[in-house]
């Protein structure tokens, strides 16, 4: 029911009449609120007086719900991974109020990601049911929580009439998403080989030379200097290279422009340690699929970019042959694009579109957040998500 005087001309400054502070007006896509407007004010107790000052024809308010207006009774599996706005996964059961995840929204043709905030979280107890996908992700929730389908949203469990009567899922529908997520690398001595190897070829300086110095009888000079304008991977390299008893100290390289964000590098001059570096990051032998995870981290987060594309880019063909070589020994499909250009640049694209982005930063995990995120990008691309199973689990 809206009161006349909380019209949409009444309501221009987003104000509840008598209240101090202004009211959150939220709009969201649910067909049974019928385009009702909720206002969402702070309130401590199921029973609250309304301030004298207000125009509104009644002096309490009773707030039924708990959580948002919206009355969710929705209920999942506090395993689900839900995926959070840095590009990363985390439990279901795991998220607290304030933590930032991606929603989509519709627009055009498509749905797009957005970043939305977690306003509450609780615990419920109902009948579960399994919800199998065909590329085998496995889905629990309650028979009233909806799934966003191909044909609208759609409630887990329902019937063609009677009282449960609502739009329910089938064996017909597809889920609108990517599909399933992959699985992150191990933390092994492998994966960190491979990511300094990554890192450090693609964007670090190791030299030794010889340089006469008045006072010194050895001349030789040894320097490891690794700048970037990401702290993500830099305190990541940091911490890999002390697991290998590698110390190396941080300072600023470059102060920040308006054309570019500040520098801050990694160096060392200590002859151990650079030694230790190149024994390090030597191409191997014997390649294990966690080192090709490690390697494709550090050169992504070296010389890599997410603009809707990954690509990753070189002069070194070696870098790039290798580059290869790891993406597809861990099961992506990649293209070459060589523009003949006379610093000799190539660019390794990796092909499949969105479900591919995200299944690549967690099947290896980069350090850089910025490089994770998917804002805005439609959901436009063939999962394999249609529902081939819903079972109750009698529990």
């Amino acid at each position: 029911m809206r009161w006349d005087n909380l019209s949409v001309e009444a309501d221009a400054h987003r104000h509840l009449p008598g209240y101090k502070e202004p009211a959150a007006v939220r709009t969201f896509d649910a067909p049974e609120a019928l385009d009702v407007r909720f206002y969402e004010v702070q309130a401590k107790s199921v029973l609250n007086k309304v301030p004298k000052a207000s125009r509104m024809p009644f002096r309490w308010t009773i707030n039924p719900y708990r959580g948002c207006t919206h009355a969710c009774t929705y209920c999942l599996g506090g395993e689900t991974p839900i995926l959070m706005a840095d590009g990363r996964t985390k439990p279901l059961a795991h998220l607290r109020s304030g933590d930032r995840i991606y929603g989509t929204v519709p627009g055009g043709t498509y749905r797009h990601y957005v970043e939305t905030e977690v306003l509450d979280r609780w615990s419920t107890v109902k009948a579960a049911f399994r919800i199998g996908l065909e590329d085998g992700t496995a889905l629990v929730a309650s028979a009233d929580h909806r799934l966003l389908s191909e044909r609208g949203w759609k409630h887990v469990g329902g019937a063609e009439q009677g009282q449960l009567q609502r739009p329910h899922l089938t064996l017909n529908d597809r889920l609108i998403g990517t599909g399933r997520f992959a699985e992150g690398p191990q933390d092994s001595e492998d994966y960190r080989r491979g990511y300094l190897c990554g890192m450090v070829r693609g964007d670090g300086t190791v030299r030794s030379y010889a340089c006469e110095r008045a006072g010194r009888r050895d001349g030789e000079v040894h320097r490891l200097r690794l700048a970037l304008t990401e702290l993500e991977p830099l305190r990541r390299t940091q911490e890999y290279l002390r697991a290998f008893d590698i110390a190396t100290s941080e300072l600023e390289y470059g102060a920040a422009t308006t054309n570019q964000r500040s520098l801050t590098a990694l160096r060392t001059q200590a002859r151990g340690s650079v030694v230790g570096v190149r024994k390090l990051i030597e191409w191997p032998r014997e390649v294990s699929s966690n080192w090709c995870k490690g390697y494709l981290a550090g050169i992504f987060d070296a010389e890599g970019s997410n603009s809707g594309v990954i690509r990753i880019c070189n002069t070194d063909p070696v870098i790039i042959d290798w580059t290869l070589y790891c993406l597809r020994r861990v099961g992506f499909e990649a293209r070459l694009e060589d523009r003949e250009l006379e610093d000799g640049l190539r660019v390794v694209r990796l092909l499949g579109g969105l479900p591919e982005i995200l299944r690549f930063t967690h099947t290896v995990d980069p350090a850089t957040t910025r490089k994770r995120k998917i804002d805005g990008m439609a959901l436009k691309y063939a999962a394999k998500t249609r529902v081939v199973a819903i079972e109750p689990l009698g529990v």
